[in-house]
């Protein structure tokens, strides 16, 4: 293992130094290559590939295998990259015991080294029966994708005073059980910085400010794959779409127009 390799200890010790943590989800080993050649210091194999890459119209649908099998390429693509396993809708809230062996597999047979689990104080039996297992977690508060059916909408949370101690409640509670980082999901810029002061564990911003340890964005909107909006908390740094469209139409206007192959093409 390269003596710079990421790990968990990394992520305290990048909030200890006030260094920002970047994270990126990343679904596939040619990306996956690149967002690691690109200095990125952690690919998170998000749910979102439900919706991303499967097609779905949203996280909810996903299943183990189809995580399993995704997060398999990432770890072929980068194979000293720090990979986190998004568990999908299901795979451990049916109890603890199920949600051990589905964690166990994403190291076992995917090569994860860490997972992910959406929710807060709820969960801090289960984060610690991880964690006392050996499988790194990370935690997430804030929006819950995975609660869409519950919540009806995708919406800001903590803006209330109320709304905001419940948040650090469970960023407490989520720390004190052994999570080595939690993800604030689209909350005030105040709460996010609020939260990140008041924890010893680095948090991982998307739409909750510039004040957490490290910022985490889909790959898709950073590049321009997904165009029908761009979230407010993204940015996009390339029109990626744009130029696929652009270069297959050139592709099939040489072929219909007998211009590809040509003789550097053909043996």
């Amino acid at each position: 293992m390269p003596e710079n390799r990421v790990n968990v200890r990394t992520f305290r010790k990048r909030k200890e130094q006030g260094e920002k943590i970047v994270m990126v989800t990343c679904y596939d080993a040619t990306t996956a290559a690149a967002c690691h050649a690109a200095g990125v210091d952690a690919l998170l194999v998000g749910d979102s590939l439900a919706m991303t890459v499967l097609g779905y119209r949203n996280t909810l649908p996903l299943t183990m295998e189809e995580a399993l099998h995704h997060t398999r390429a990432v770890r072929r693509g980068a194979p000293d990259a720090f990979v986190i396993f998004d568990m999908p809708f299901m795979s451990y809230q049916a109890g603890d015991d199920e949600a051990l062996r589905n964690a166990g597999r994403a190291l076992k047979e995917a090569g994860a080294d860490a997972v992910k689990l959406e929710g807060g104080r709820e969960l801090d039996g289960l984060i610690s029966r991880l964690v006392d297992s050996g499988i790194p977690v990370m935690a997430h508060i804030g929006l819950l994708p995975q609660r869409i059916q519950t919540s009806g909408t995708y919406r800001i949370t903590g803006r209330t005073p109320e709304a905001a101690a419940k948040l650090l409640e469970d960023a407490r509670a989520v720390e004190a059980a052994g999570a080595f980082s939690v993800v604030l999901e689209c909350m005030p810029a105040d709460v996010g910085k609020m939260l990140s002061e008041a924890l010893t564990i680095p948090t991982i911003g998307i739409g909750s400010g510039v004040h957490c340890d490290g910022q985490v964005q889909v790959l898709n909107d950073l590049l321009g794959l997904f165009e029908e909006f761009t979230p407010k908390h993204a940015r996009r740094y390339a029109e990626l779409g744009k130029l696929i469209r652009q270069a297959l139409r050139a592709y099939a206007d040489d072929v219909r127009n007998r211009n590809f192959p040509g003789p550097e093409n053909s043996f």
